[in-house]
């Protein structure tokens, strides 16, 4: 769902040769995403290993949190945003440029849809900085205690994850608040995680998303939304294994978290930058 309902004259749009060129950038990213690591394919294995040391409460716990994250995609409920931090960043953004009108610091969110790339990618930048360091710090903290708290640090970054998503949907003019946003919330999810086959997958559906017809068949696809954040956890694989050393696993819980962050970050920014591309070029 795009948010347009401009009331002010906003700075000069993109041209069309400045969209192409963005999309040609965009694709070359896509073409960019290598196949995971061979050590990251095994990432299923260490979990079965982990499920078997975990006390029956701590599993418990992370199944039940993991319940919460995926009823996302049906209500949003505790992990929707509120629209105030994002129209701020984009205000900041707005104001920095010498083209900016009188009312910058007064944007609405009706306004975000038409607002220059530019201004759109710095705010982007902006939270994917500020999410990424953020994860650094909670996957320190909570690497500290080894085995019980892995446990919480799982649901914790598939929920910053999340929050980071909305963010990027709302700085490109989409508003998450709507069923379907979310699924394409889910979708960046999913790209992040998987593997050079699962990546094309989600970019074949994707690329005609706002499509009504394909919309009916992502949500149809998602109604069975526990694979996606199953798959999602698993991909911690061995890597999060390291964080069941107390002490040292600080190291590998921020080093880990900061590399989660900054895909799940990357690729919310990349793929609704270009469904916002794609579309001005249609309609241009």
């Amino acid at each position: 769902m795009t948010i347009n309902d401009n009331a002010h004259p906003l700075p000069a749009p993109d041209t069309k040769e400045e969209l192409r060129q963005a999309l040609l950038d965009i694709e070359a990213w896509e073409a960019s995403q290598k196949d995971l690591w061979f050590w990251e394919k095994l990432g299923r294995l260490p979990f079965q290993l982990l499920d078997r040391l975990t006390p029956k409460a701590l599993q418990n716990k992370l199944a039940q949190a993991i319940d919460e994250v995926g009823s996302f995609v049906q209500t949003g409920g505790q992990y929707l945003i509120s629209e105030k931090s994002v129209l701020d960043q984009l205000n900041r953004q707005l104001a920095s440029r010498p083209d900016a009108p009188a009312f910058a610091d007064a944007l609405t969110l009706g306004e975000v849809s038409s607002l220059p790339l530019a201004v759109m990618d710095g705010a982007a930048d902006e939270f994917a900085r500020s999410r990424t360091l953020f994860a650094t710090a909670q996957g320190a903290t909570t690497g500290f205690g080894g085995i019980f708290t892995l446990a919480i640090d799982i649901p914790a970054i598939l929920g910053l994850s999340l929050k980071v998503l909305q963010e990027m949907a709302m700085v490109y003019g989409y508003d998450p608040n709507d069923k379907r946003e979310r699924v394409f919330v889910i979708k960046c999810l999913q790209f992040a995680s998987s593997d050079i086959v699962g990546k094309k997958a989600v970019l074949e559906e994707l690329a005609d998303f706002d499509n009504e017809h394909r919309q009916r068949d992502a949500i149809s696809q998602l109604q069975g939304w526990r694979e996606v954040v199953t798959i999602y956890r698993d991909n911690f694989g061995w890597k999060k294994l390291f964080q069941l050393v107390p002490v040292a696993g600080m190291i590998f819980g921020a080093v880990l978290n900061r590399s989660t962050l900054q895909d799940v970050a990357e690729a919310g920014k990349m793929l609704y930058r270009k469904r916002r591309v794609l579309e001005r070029l249609r309609n241009g």
